[in-house]
């Protein structure tokens, strides 16, 4: 998992109530079984998310899927999925409510054929805020997840090309769905004195530029769906 998709997607948003100062914080806590759905064309078309109410209030959480249309791209853009027979993705149920203690199952599922490339979605799996029980002005702290699904193509290929420019080297994705790149580093001729370089997912026709030693060799982990290899740039 890369760092981009190991932090969850989690944000945070703050409402205050009555005035702030002397703010009392109270915890809205939803937890995700998981944060990533791969999708693969050879296992089912569906997978199931657990969301836990682990606070002490209700939790009335919502369920937002879209899809990422040319992602890893100056194009990149989110696209509101209001029909899943055009989206191609149903998320059930969209609206839920939690008790304290309570799981639930949210449901994914690929509706309609495959595409010949990679489908990229994000569900905002978030509590909305509701009733305040601590006495007096409150801050409610309201923490959600965008989910990263992907629904591979019947055929995968995950094509890596490198151009290396001095200190640059680019990587492009000419294939057909999207890679993960981790464990990349740059070593001297012995394997020694060894540079950590960042980890990527780098989507089906997208780039990636990154600064390098133009004199050593660049080794990278790719992982391909389940498929995993070493590959030196």
């Amino acid at each position: 998992m890369t760092k981009e998709d190991g932090h969850m997607m989690r944000w945070i948003a703050a409402l205050a109530f009555a005035t702030l100062l002397g703010a009392t914080p109270a915890q809205a806590d939803l937890v995700l079984s998981q944060v990533v759905v791969d999708l693969a064309a050879s296992g089912p078309p569906r997978a199931d998310i657990e969301a836990w109410n682990t606070g002490a209030e209700r939790m009335y959480v919502v369920a937002e899927p879209a899809e990422i249309v040319d992602p890893g791209t100056p194009r990149e853009r989110r696209v509101a999925s209001v029909d899943p027979a055009a989206s191609g993705l149903l998320v059930t149920p969209q609206k839920l409510i939690l008790e304290p203690g309570e799981r639930r199952l949210l449901r994914i599922a690929v509706i309609g054929a495959r595409r010949a490339r990679d489908r990229i979605y994000r569900v905002t799996v978030k509590p909305v805020a509701g009733e305040i029980s601590a006495a007096g002005s409150a801050l409610k702290l309201l923490v959600g997840y965008d989910v990263l699904v992907i629904v591979r193509p019947p055929v995968l290929a995950g094509t890596i090309t490198a151009t290396r420019a001095a200190t640059a080297l680019v990587l492009a994705n000419t294939g057909s769905t999207n890679v993960e790149l981790y464990e990349g580093r740059q070593c001297d001729a012995a394997g020694k004195d060894c540079r950590t370089l960042p980890p990527r997912r780098l989507y089906a026709g997208a780039d990636w530029t990154q600064t390098i030693d133009p004199d050593r060799p660049v080794d990278y982990r790719v992982k391909t769906g389940t498929s995993v290899e070493t590959r030196r740039f």
